[in-house]
């Protein structure tokens, strides 16, 4: 929310309170600062020129010298290529050795041979977005009023000498989507008194609402009012220089004199409004419903959209004519034709608006208000503000009355609290009169019995409904900074690190030893990447008001938050990606009021592993590098019988190199490479990931390590070759040598596979190497043979694999 200082100081008394300590003291108090801008600030030598003359560039197609007044005795000649140039408008320019957006210098020069002293500029020149440039003068430069005096800076006209404070605004806080709503708190902070803009409502006598339209809509719930007003006799046009450049220094494109109203009024009141041209209503009915499945709607923005029952409609009576709280429809918007604007203002359910906006990617600051709540007690005031404002803008007329479905009233709430209540929760000793002060500067009306506060709460603060609330809007105005401190009491205790804290340190120094970053990812995502990589999904859990789509839904799995960081890494170049996380997933179970979180463990590594060296080739990533880590993780932890079985279950994994890891019977997680097509989504280079259940993996793990004596006898190592079918894993082939080996066999080690053309189709070769010992006595080669005899004739009987 952008928030325009002189705008603000025009409904609330600022006087000795500049814009950033303005900022400090709302930053302080519970809304939260983000910047202070002023839009002039690095810009210099830029004023208003007056265009005398202006001809056609000899040698150029597309130039034209003009000669301009800028306040001196002579005339400035100065080259310009907009295409909108002509003689006798007011412009911006950028004297020589003036300073522009960005901090790009003008010079003196010649174009194409002919001197130029400066630069006629654009608004984006001096630093305007596209985006709030109007589209008249998008691809040229803007005109200044007639009034604008050659010479003088410009900065005053365009308001760039204005403070532009830039406020985070928490779904709680809706409230302050509007400069009433700000005017408020800023009131409430500073102990000031507001004062807002009202217009007397004239309206025509020879005409009335019923002879143009009638409203109603098919569920009160979903639409607890809607109104409407008709102007006839407008005159579309600009909007007055000081409207355009209120709305562009708050972010918004001019697009007209009626439209700019209703955004001028969504900034004032926080309360949304359509404009519709009437004539092209085609009915004298407006009916707002839910759409049906496979009805169609071309937005403003020349989009056919397909609804379905989640979308409310507004319609003629028939067919739908805009998206109910998100956009209007092309076919009726305002034009340079329109004579009569029908002025819809309305409360809209919450949800259904968040529905739509979000299954049509049409976020827009009308649809931001309604899903967050609006000050419903001042929808009619709203209405007759605007409608005043069209009318005196257009030259128009407001057709008397006003059609409306229900006029909806919401009642003050009631908020019941103590004084000590107050004091026992923030730690203070105030005063029943401070605590009414408070009230006071707050707006909230209240009575005392005895030391109870009964508080009626204005519908413009529809987040506050119990004592709670009550506590922090104390704590606010009173000023958090002087709220006491103490040291907690009670006796110390000694303490010490519960075994899976000890893990999880165990597993960051292992890790980080092994050259992999710690990674700390959003637990929020989007619906469709919170549910990848899981294996048995469940309900997601959603934000009821999350700040956008992108945060909008709890995680189930850590690995998609780890590959946006692998993209954003990738994306600047860095070879070498290795991450690895310790974090919460979210899972909702059927008949749980709260989701389960579970700790995991993930990792992620991509790129280049061993950069290349005088010595030595550079080794990328691969599977087995991941599985080393692990494995070396593991051995750590003391984990035993750590099985890697195969799996093809992970849709968002590579089907042949891809498995499930086990400690005994008990799956702990998984390990392997993202699918090539998941990673082309997700725009990163071969990469692999993993994993694991972190509470399962301490469980697992021992309290404390087991050592033993070193042996003092010594090994026999016997190396076994074999060919086998390639379908055969290297983990059934040692199981079947654990199996038959007896338990002088301390080790194994797979040293060499083969395969090729040479062995027969589908067949590999292994060599293994058998270490015996025993640690009781010295064992003979003939033990050791017969244990070896064993392990081929099993590997043959079981397996069908030929020793060699």
């Amino acid at each position: 929310m952008l928030v325009s200082y002189k705008w603000l100081k025009k409904l609330v008394d600022l006087e000795n309170i500049t814009p950033d300590e303005l900022a400090d003291k709302m930053s302080r108090s519970g809304i939260e600062v983000e910047d202070v801008v002023i839009p002039e600030e690095g810009l210099k030598k830029i004023v208003v020129g007056d265009v005398k003359e202006c001809v056609p560039h000899p040698d150029s197609d597309h130039l034209s010298i003009t000669q301009v007044d800028v306040g001196e005795e002579e005339l400035y000649q100065i080259v310009c290529g907009a295409p909108n140039i002509q003689a006798g408008k007011k412009v911006i320019v950028a004297l020589p050795n003036s300073r522009i957006t960005g901090n790009v210098k003008i010079k003196k020069g010649k174009m194409r041979g002919e001197v130029s002293l400066g630069m006629i500029c654009s608004l984006e020149e001096l630093g305007y977005s596209n985006s709030v440039v109007p589209k008249e003068y998008a691809d040229g430069i803007y005109f200044l009023p007639e009034m604008a005096i050659p010479g003088e800076p410009v900065f005053s006209y365009l308001e760039m000498d204005d403070a532009i404070i830039e406020l985070s605004i928490t779904p709680n806080r809706a409230d302050a989507l509007s400069l009433r709503g700000v005017a408020h708190e800023v009131a409430a902070i500073y102990d000031r008194k507001t004062s807002f803009p009202t217009k007397e409502l004239v309206e025509a006598t020879d005409d009335s609402i019923n002879d143009y339209v009638s409203v109603s809509v098919a569920d009160e719930k979903e639409v607890p009012t809607y109104r409407m007003r008709v102007i006839k006799d407008v005159t579309i046009q600009e909007s007055p220089m000081w409207l355009q450049t209120l709305l562009m220094n708050e972010g918004i494109r001019p697009i007209n004199n009626v439209v700019d109203v209703t955004n001028y009024v969504l900034l004032l009141f926080g309360q949304p409004q359509h404009a519709f041209d009437y004539d092209k209503l085609g009915s004298k009915e407006i009916k707002v419903r839910r759409a049906t499945n496979e009805e169609k709607l071309v937005t403003l923005d020349e989009v056919e959209r397909e609804l379905s029952t989640e979308n409310l409609v507004i319609t003629n009576g028939s067919t739908p004519i805009a998206l109910a709280g998100v956009m209007g429809g092309f076919d009726s918007e305002i034009t340079e034709t329109t004579t009569t604007v029908a002025l819809e203002t309305a409360l809209f359910d919450p949800t259904l608006t968040r529905r739509t906006a979000r299954s049509f990617g049409l976020a827009s600051e009308s649809s931001k208000r309604f899903e967050r709540g609006i000050n419903t007690a001042t929808v009619a005031e709203a209405s007759n503000f605007a409608a005043q404002m069209i009318a005196e803008l257009s030259g128009g007329i407001v057709v008397k009355g006003e059609a409306i479905s229900s006029d909806y009233q919401k009642e003050d709430v009631i908020v019941s609290i103590t004084l000590n209540k107050i004091n026992r929760s923030l730690g203070t000793e105030l005063s029943l009169e401070e605590v009414s002060t408070i009230f006071n500067s707050l707006g909230f009306e209240h009575t005392k019995e005895n030391e109870t506060f009964v508080v009626s709460i204005p519908p413009r603060r529809w987040d506050i409904s119990i004592e709670a609330d009550l506590v922090e809007e104390v704590a606010r105005i009173y000023g958090y900074d002087n709220l006491p401190s103490t040291l907690p009491k009670g006796s110390s205790v000694a303490g010490k690190l519960s075994k899976n804290q000890r893990v999880i340190r165990q597993i960051r120094r292992s890790l980080e030893g092994k050259g992999l970053n710690e990674a700390i990812s959003y637990m929020l995502m989007t619906p469709e990447l919170a549910t990848k990589f899981v294996l048995d999904k469940q309900d997601v859990v959603a934000l009821d008001l999350p700040m956008s789509e992108e945060r909008s839904t709890a995680r189930q799995s850590l690995v998609p938050g780890l590959l946006k960081n692998v993209a954003y890494n990738q994306a600047r170049k860095h070879s070498r990606v290795a991450f690895y996380e310790v974090g919460n997933i979210f899972e909702s179970f059927e008949g749980q009021s709260l989701p389960t979180e579970t700790n995991h463990l993930a990792m992620a590594v991509s790129g280049v592993w061993n950069a290349k060296t005088w010595d030595s080739p550079a080794k990328n990533v691969d599977f087995y590098t991941l599985k080393g880590i692990v494995e070396n993780l593991f051995n750590v932890l003391g984990l035993e019988d750590v099985l890697f079985v195969p799996s093809k279950a992970y849709a968002e994994m590579h089907p042949g190199r891809t498995a499930q890891v086990k400690v005994g019977e008990t799956v702990i997680g998984f390990i392997g490479q993202v699918h090539p097509q998941f990673a082309k989504e997700m725009e990163i280079q071969e990469t692999y990931v993993c994993e694991f259940d972190l509470e399962a993996i301490c469980d697992l793990t021992k309290e404390e390590p087991t050592y033993k004596e070193i042996g003092k006898y010594p090994s026999i190592k016997r190396d076994i070759a074999l060919l086998s079918d390639a379908a055969i894993s290297s983990q059934e082939i040692v199981d079947v040598i654990q199996d038959k080996g007896g338990k002088h066999l301390v080790d194994i080690h797979l040293f060499d596979v083969f395969q090729g053309e040479k062995l027969g189709h589908n067949k590999k070769s292994l060599a293994y190497s058998l270490t015996f010992r025993n640690d009781e006595a010295t064992l003979v080669d003939e033990d050791v043979t017969s244990v070896v005899e064993k392990i081929s004739a099993a590997l043959a009987e079981e397996l069908n694999i030929e020793v060699r």
